[in-house]
């Protein structure tokens, strides 16, 4: 076994599955995306509007629809009298209902003003200013649509099966990594894969969902995380036994790993529940006030708790015991819940002035904690939730005029902070220092890699076989670690990976069932891309270096369990996600 023979087949054969990985791993991410592309509804109208006077069929493509004289409303009116922003349409499970949105006419059904919310039905009359609209089914008023080619969804099953065949390939180059054979990571992969088809079953035969892609690309990126730390060997404790090649049960020299899988379910649960809890929009209303008052009673905690307990300058744990919880990662679900939930209406900024002061009190919390890289996070997150529920580039050029003010204040009263931006762009001068370690490590390191990675378990930045693992190398630094063992080729697979969720969500945008859907979603999404920019260009020195993780990949169990959070803001936009749940009632 030990013969140089063998150890160079070994070696072969590890290093054509360095190959394959990153290849498989490709055509999953590109099939999930086609397949959800294809199994998205057609823009087909699902209702239309009548113009009495003309008798111009108009189709109404969405759930929610704004109606006015603005070029940016849904249904344009060609009407002077009608206000730009007049009234909206929306479907809910009752039926339709038609709102007023503050317009200088008021909205009248059958001559009738609206006052609030409104049922509509087939055959009413809408008058906007001088214009009168009939709702009529699409049966009774059909409208010629182009013919589009249609393209068949990928099997669920199939895709899955792929995701588990790329972590079992991660799998054997574990068990091989630092030259020798161990069984340790084997109990993480069969965990992962009961996890995930756990998951597949209970998603495809318990709820009747007929999509499975975006939890496929999450269960692909956690495995890949999770096997990329199974890799990592600690190091054994003084005067402990090295365990045998099929020992299993190693916990203490895996602590990390099944810690990552143990958030992972976590977080899949999480993901469930949400998904339960997000399907009455009543009840997302009715919810928001509790859940907003719970961040800010979290933060306080933290606060407390954290006090003369700070991590490398930030005091954003809770330490209970041997486990340690960051209670931000938990609030990021809070944020856009509250965000997304405070929107009255299409085309209006109520209640704005509410989400503003719970954003303040979430940033001057990072603030006291001194955790700068979160708080950009949770900033950015504002901004995507404030334009896409106000529309106004006015109240975005505010409130980047207040983080201009803040950055300002953060400089002055906290000058320690100057420090971190010393070696930025300038790392090269401080290869040894602490402003420039661990970046020139990872550009050091990360491009020894080349194409296809030096193997699991034997990259420097993580201790390799007998070297001194830099610090953070499997959270903060964890792209650098995947990019010198895995790859460039799988690094920059796992980047595209995250970035298609903002095209996920985008294209749900027009399709969700509520424009709470809709600004979740992408603002979910819109957060993971940028933390995701934050962590790969702060280790590389394009960006200073904010200490957040790579979601999906980076060791900490709170941002795994929060990340799959996320993923359910992203979930709930397609508007499968609940339909299919309908039907099977319905039957």
């Amino acid at each position: 076994m030990d013969s140089p023979a063998v150890q160079g087949v070994i070696t072969g054969v590890l290093f054509i599955l360095r190959i394959i990985t990153p290849l498989l791993s490709l055509v999953v991410v590109a099939r999930c995306f086609l397949s959800f592309k294809a199994g998205q509804r057609k823009e087909e109208p699902v209702i239309v509007l009548e113009d009495v006077v003309s008798k111009t069929r108009i189709p109404v493509l969405y759930w929610e629809n704004s109606l006015g004289r603005s070029k940016s409303c849904d249904i344009v009116l060609p009407d002077n009298t009608a206000s730009r922003d007049h009234a909206v349409l929306m479907r809910r499970e009752s039926g339709w209902v038609v709102t007023d949105t503050d317009s200088k006419s008021g909205t009248r059904i059958n001559g009738k003003k609206v006052t609030k919310d409104a049922p509509v039905f087939p055959g009413d009359v809408l008058n906007m200013g001088s214009t009168s609209l009939m709702l009529k089914r699409v049966t009774d008023a059909p409208i010629r649509t182009p013919k589009r080619r249609v393209r068949r969804a990928a099997n669920p099953t199939g895709l899955l099966l792929l995701t588990t065949f790329i972590h079992l390939l991660l799998l054997v180059q574990s068990c091989f990594s630092g030259g020798q054979f161990s069984a340790l990571p084997v109990l993480p992969f069969v965990l992962v894969t009961v996890i995930e088809w756990g998951m597949f079953f209970y998603s495809t035969r318990g709820l009747n969902h007929v999509s499975f892609e975006l939890e496929t690309i999450g269960f692909l990126l956690s495995g890949i995380g999770i096997m990329l730390l199974s890799g990592t060997r600690a190091a054994l404790p003084e005067g402990a036994e090295a365990p045998g090649p099929m020992d299993i049960f190693n916990f203490s020299l895996m602590k990390t790993t099944y810690m990552q899988v143990i958030t992972l379910l976590l977080g899949v649960l999480i993901f469930c529940f949400l998904i339960w809890f997000m399907n009455d929009l009543e009840r997302v209303m009715k919810f928001r006030t509790f859940i907003a008052i719970g961040a800010i009673l979290l933060f306080a905690a933290n606060l407390a708790l954290a006090r003369g307990n700070a991590s490398h300058g930030a005091g954003n744990w809770i330490y209970i015991g041997p486990i340690s919880i960051q209670p931000s990662e938990f609030i990021k679900i809070a944020f856009v819940f509250v965000g997304a939930s405070t929107l009255d209406r299409l085309q209006t900024a109520r209640n704005l002035t509410g989400f503003i002061l719970f954003s303040a009190a979430c940033l001057g919390c990072l603030f006291l904690m001194n955790d700068f890289g979160t708080a950009c996070i949770f900033f950015v997150t504002f901004l995507l939730v404030a334009f896409m529920r106000s529309g106004s580039v006015r109240t975005v050029a505010l409130a980047i005029a207040a983080a201009v003010l803040g950055l300002f204040l953060i400089l002055t009263f906290r000058p320690h902070v100057v420090s971190r931006f010393e070696g930025w762009r300038h790392v090269w001068e401080y290869t040894n220092d602490s402003q420039g370690y661990q970046q020139t490590r990872v550009l050091s390191y990360g491009s020894s890699g080349g194409l296809f990675g030096v193997g699991l378990g034997e990259g420097a930045l993580a201790g390799g076989k007998s070297g001194k693992p830099v610090f953070a190398a499997t959270s903060d630094l964890v792209f650098g670690m995947a990019w010198e063992e895995l790859g460039l080729l799988m690094a920059v697979i796992i980047v595209a990976a995250i970035a298609l969720l903002v095209f996920y969500a985008r294209s749900d945008a027009t399709k969700s069932r509520s424009t709470f859907y809709s600004i979740s979603a992408c603002s979910a999404a819109g957060l993971l891309l940028f933390q995701t920019c934050l962590n790969i260009f702060g280790a590389t020195d394009v960006l200073p270096l904010t200490g957040v993780t790579l979601p999906f990949i980076s060791a900490g169990g709170s941002s795994m369990a929060a990340v799959w959070g996320l993923l359910a803001f992203i979930k709930a936009s397609d508007e499968r996600t609940y339909a299919a749940r309908r039907s099977k009632k319905n039957r």
